[in-house]
């Protein structure tokens, strides 16, 4: 996985200038508009006419956030040769599941509630999960289905027949391409490459660029072409959003243990977070959190594998997260205004190993008793107060043991709040802080240390960036 340590020849200057002119260009130019905002179920407060000035999503970007859940398959010769990074000098022949089944990982994918599903179909071995004509380190050169087989073509299937998104990482490092670091050759072949997945395989959600180069001081320097690349991808896919270390669409949210910043941004400084590779402390805290001045829409994913490694590997099957681990890691990411993509790593024999798939399950049962007892609808009477400052409150029908609040912003209009508590009041009490932060973004779940059963709850939003926000509230019960 990353290995910050890259350069390209992009300047700061041409960076932003690109971000400015591609964060929209998959829906076309979004001028500035104006749009009657309110507080959701207020009839006591006055709809307004606002100018939107702040950075908002692309449709692709919104569609991507509304996922909050894919799963990562790091498949590829590493499977066979028990290695996190190959060296490119693998023999294509160790390659052969030989009971592959696409379909099975899509199914899983569902199962577990997923919505879109991420293939590595190169990774920094350079061996290619699919014939490509750019190289003989491929399937091709492998027995598995006679040489004439394509995991990508048979994931992409299989994916699409589960009604879930389909996205591809296509690993910028190869180490097995003899061009790499002959920069202008080695941008053809891997453009090359790029175009062929994403004019072969039908409409793909997500572009996966990983950062790591761990060549060294005394490696190959590859010079990337990222404007050529970008563009290749717009132009052949563009619905599709990419995803890199610093984006052009989707940051990396600078760990790989499951966990956003708190707060989290999606708007981000296109000086300080530029290019994939880029290291240092001010990047990793601006990907970690955003920045709340921001001037482009960059959301955050939170990668992380259920197994210590993100290829397969025997020793790890009793290694595998516990349904507790990942319940955290949900409210760390889903809960944070980030999206989770989670890897689970098919095995040798081309399917997700039982432990996982039985894991998986658990953690959507988990999932799902968590988010059962959700408190029907509730009446809320909001009001602006000066500062600005906002106030929502509701009576519940009785006194009740709430575990978790989900407040949500409409970041269609975007990202507004800056400051909020949520106050409860139990029978004969005063009213208690249950819940603070500072932004909210698409989803924010505060879950409380134990049950506490109220009777009226208000949430007050104490600071907005812009102007009025709309914020949806959900409650839910603890399980009985």
């Amino acid at each position: 996985m990353s290995v910050h340590s890259a350069r390209d020849a992009l300047t700061r200057r041409d960076f932003a200038a690109l971000l400015a002119g591609t964060a929209t260009a998959a829906v076309g130019v979004q001028p500035t508009f104006v749009r009657a905002a309110m507080w959701p179920a207020a009839p006591d407060l006055h709809s307004r006419s606002v100018s939107f000035a702040r950075p908002r999503p692309s449709a692709a970007q919104l569609a991507w956030q509304r996922d909050e859940f894919a799963l990562f398959l790091h498949f590829g010769v590493n499977t066979f040769t028990d290695c996190e990074w190959g060296d490119g000098k693998e023999d294509p022949q160790i390659f052969n599941p030989a009971s592959l089944d696409a379909r099975q990982w899509a199914r899983t994918a569902r199962e577990a509630g997923a919505r879109c599903v991420i293939l590595t179909a190169k990774h920094h071995d350079g061996f290619c999960l699919w014939p490509t004509k750019t190289t003989a380190h491929s399937v091709a050169s492998s027995p598995w289905r006679g040489g004439r087989g394509d995991v990508v073509r048979e994931f992409c299937d299989a994916v699409r027949e589960e009604q879930l998104r389909v996205g591809l990482y296509c690993s910028p490092w190869d180490r097995n391409a003899a061009v790499y670091g002959e920069s202008p050759k080695y941008n053809d072949f891997y453009i090359a490459q790029l175009t062929e997945l994403l004019t072969q395989y039908g409409e793909i959600a997500e572009v996966w660029f990983d950062g790591a180069n761990g060549e060294g001081p005394n490696g190959r320097k590859q010079v990337y072409d990222w404007l050529h690349i970008w563009g290749t991808v717009r132009r052949l896919q563009p619905n599709a959003v990419m995803f890199s270390d610093a984006g052009p669409d989707i940051r990396w949210i600078g760990n790989e243990r499951g966990s956003a910043g708190d707060p989290n941004w999606s708007t981000v400084d296109p000086s300080i977070v530029t290019v994939p590779g880029v290291d240092g402390p001010e990047i990793i805290r601006s990907l970690q959190h955003g920045d709340r001045d921001g001037t482009v829409w960059r959301p955050g994913e939170t990668d992380v594998s259920i197994r210590p490694g993100w290829f397969y590997h025997p020793a790890e099957d009793t290694k595998v997260k516990s349904v507790d681990e990942l319940v955290r890691i949900w409210f760390s990411s889903v809960g944070r205004n980030s999206k989770l993509l989670l890897n689970v790593p098919p095995n040798r024999d081309g399917l997700l190993s039982a432990p996982d798939v039985q894991r998986l399950r658990e953690f959507r049962t988990a999932r799902d008793a968590l988010f059962a007892g959700e408190v029907p609808s509730l009446d809320w009477a909001w009001r602006e107060m000066s500062g600005p400052r906002l106030e929502g409150a509701a009576i519940l029908p009785r006194p009740t043991p709430i575990d978790v609040i989900r407040l949500g912003e409409a970041i269609e209009n975007g990202q507004q709040v800056a400051r909020y508590r949520v106050e409860g009041e139990t029978a004969g009490s005063a009213w208690r802080v249950l819940a603070s932060g500072q932004t909210i973004g698409y989803c924010k779940l505060d879950r409380f240390d134990s049950p506490v059963a109220v009777s009226r709850l208000r949430v007050i939003i104490e600071e907005i960036v812009d102007d009025v926000p709309t914020v949806n509230v959900r409650l839910f019960a603890a399980a009985t």
